[in-house]
């Protein structure tokens, strides 16, 4: 049967193969972070494993990323530099800042797992550098192995939750930013442990449709390559690890039109195929609308000026995660923003180390006065005065009781000053998919499991329903990577 990039995403009947190209125990679509972890956890339980991957190569969004895994409760690492973490006030963080509507079992599961699944990837050869960054910024400016990605030191979590950095970032020898990051040193150990394994591969192999028996079990992917037909015999199970739907305009007009033209920090083949073959079967969905969003200036700045809306005012603290700011500006300031900052925060800023030092120009606009400077900037006369006025009466006392940024961080915004226009400037990926259970098995909107499906990563609604933090996609990808090899490999 032909297939092409416009046919059906419906199931294809195995009554209606005559011939299989490839066959395997287990089939793992996509070769990403939950691709890999997926191929060497089943082989490691004794199933013959083949990836079908869309790409001429491994490494998919992950190797691309800036490489953060979210782990916690008390790592090696954690312990190494310091940091004191209980699984119970990762629970605690997570499931405040990713919701709200966050899965709480899985969270549960994931953080009560963290410890374990960090020594994992040690074991299979991920390298951690032993030194923290504590610096404000999306990334560490270099190869240091820790630091805050979620905002867990800011408000309004610091006075909550005992707060602990969680983002372990792979050790990366000649680093280069967007070209070979923490992302990539995470993927290669772990493509070279499935080689080890034997895990084979073809590369270039577009999934199209899942193929089901009369029991609609599915045994098997209907895929192609260069457009023809590639048909993939799947004994125990198929693991779908192909990643979010950031790149497909429909779907994304549809679930999340708040992102739509606008995908950042993905891949273009995230086009939600994956979430669409398993529709098909009758797969259930969760958090479609979710997104992260990133904010795109450099955090050094932002933590040394303040943050305002379309209107003059400020709306969240400005020494929080970056994807936090992101999300605020996007969803509840109709991407309206302005960073206001005075010329000497504006030059100890540009002294600092950054990994988006490249994002450091001169401010939109300049001035002498508060006032000339909200004239400049269009907005309503006294609204940005009041702002600073009301900033500045408590900066002076080294306070923020109105957002509660922390205290080495507020100091009066003196003149002259400048602003960055910041209106559009987010970008961001999709956070829904397939609601899986805690074996990653594919669940049926009946909530039954359905029979030989199993997926993890993006392509699936993670420990993320709404909020975010850098390492969650990596972090929950792997983890339900491995128990999605397992699962599968385990159907005999």
């Amino acid at each position: 049967m032909a297939e092409t990039a416009t046919a059906t995403v419906r199931p294809l009947r195995a009554s209606e193969v005559e011939n299989w190209d490839y066959e395997a125990d287990v089939v793992v679509v996509g070769f990403g972070i939950a691709g890999v972890c997926a191929s060497i956890e089943a082989a490691r339980s004794g199933a013959d494993v083949l990836v079908l991957e869309r790409t001429g190569g491994w490494g998919g969004a992950a190797a691309m990323s800036g490489g953060f895994i979210y782990l916690g409760g008390g790592t090696a690492l954690q312990q190494k530099l310091g940091f004191e973490d209980t699984a119970e006030n990762m629970e605690a963080f997570l499931t405040a800042a990713l919701g709200p509507g966050v899965d709480k079992a899985k969270i549960h599961d994931y953080c009560q797992g963290s410890v374990d699944h960090f020594d994992w990837l040690v074991a299979q050869g991920v390298p951690f550098k032993e030194e923290f960054w504590g610096e404000p910024g999306y990334e560490p400016p270099a190869d240091q192995g820790l630091m805050y990605s979620g905002g867990e030191n800011a408000a309004p979590f610091k006075d909550k939750i005992p707060p602990a950095p969680r983002g372990h970032l792979a050790w990366t020898k000649d680093k280069k930013l967007g070209e070979k990051g923490g992302g990539y040193m995470l993927m290669e150990p772990l493509a070279q442990k499935a080689e080890e394994l034997g895990v084979r591969h073809e590369y270039d192999v577009r999934l199209r449709r899942l193929v089901v028996d009369d029991s609609g079990r599915v045994v098997g992917v209907a895929a192609t390559r260069y457009g023809k037909p590639v048909l993939v015999r799947a004994e125990r199970g198929v693991v779908l690890a192909t990643g979010s739907f950031a790149y497909n305009h429909e779907m994304v007009e549809r679930f999340a039109p708040k992102i739509s033209g606008r995908p950042t920090a993905t891949v273009e083949e995230h086009d939600g195929i994956g979430i669409q073959v398993a529709q098909a079967l009758g797969a259930d969905l969760a958090h479609m609308d979710a997104t992260e969003v990133a904010l795109v200036v450099d955090p050094q700045l932002v933590a040394r000026g303040i943050l305002v809306n379309g209107r003059g005012q400020r709306f969240i603290t400005e020494d929080t995660y970056a994807g936090r700011m992101g999300q605020a500006v996007l969803q509840d300031q109709g991407n309206q923003a302005y960073l206001v900052i005075d010329e000497l925060a504006l030059e100890e800023a540009m002294e600092t180390q950054s990994s988006l030092s490249f994002l450091r120009v001169a401010p939109t606009w300049v001035a002498e006065t508060v006032a000339e400077l909200e004239s400049e900037m269009g907005l309503p006369e006294h609204t940005l005065q009041s702002t600073i006025d009301l900033y500045n009466h408590h900066a002076e006392k080294g306070e923020d009781p109105f957002l509660g940024k922390k205290t080495e961080w507020v100091k009066p915004i003196r003149t002259p000053l400048g602003a960055y226009d910041l209106r559009g400037y987010t970008g961001g990926f999709t956070l829904g998919g397939l609601r899986t259970d805690l074996d990653s098995r594919v669940l049926h909107v009946t909530g039954d499991p359905i029979p030989g499906l199993y997926a993890a990563g993006r392509v699936t609604s993670g420990i993320c329903a709404g909020g975010y933090a850098s390492g969650c996609s990596l972090g929950d990808g792997s983890f339900y990577g491995r128990r999605a090899g397992v699962s599968a490999a385990k159907q005999l």
